[in-house]
């Protein structure tokens, strides 16, 4: 065999000590990934439903109600003896 020099010389063993970092630094995020994909995404808030009222005012923000039919609904949700015109 032909042997260039006196070994690796600095060059080799700072490759060695980067790829060696690196294989770590791969090996210790993946298995922080794997942990995070099998307990799911606790970090989203907990959405409650929306109370009836919420709704409601959601509709009628959208247009999908009138003012007339807004309150009115809402007086029947909020038990108020209904007002006819």
């Amino acid at each position: 065999m032909i042997w260039y020099g006196d070994g690796m010389g600095w060059w080799g063993y700072a490759a060695m000590g980067i790829g060696m970092v690196l294989f770590w630094a791969l090996l210790v995020g993946g298995i922080v990934l794997l942990i995070k994909l099998a307990a799911g995404d606790a970090t989203q808030p907990i959405r409650r439903p929306l109370s009836a009222e919420q709704l409601l005012a959601a509709r009628f923000a959208g247009g999908e109600i009138t003012e007339a039919e807004y309150h009115d609904r809402l007086q029947v949700l909020r038990g108020a003896p209904r007002t006819t015109p």
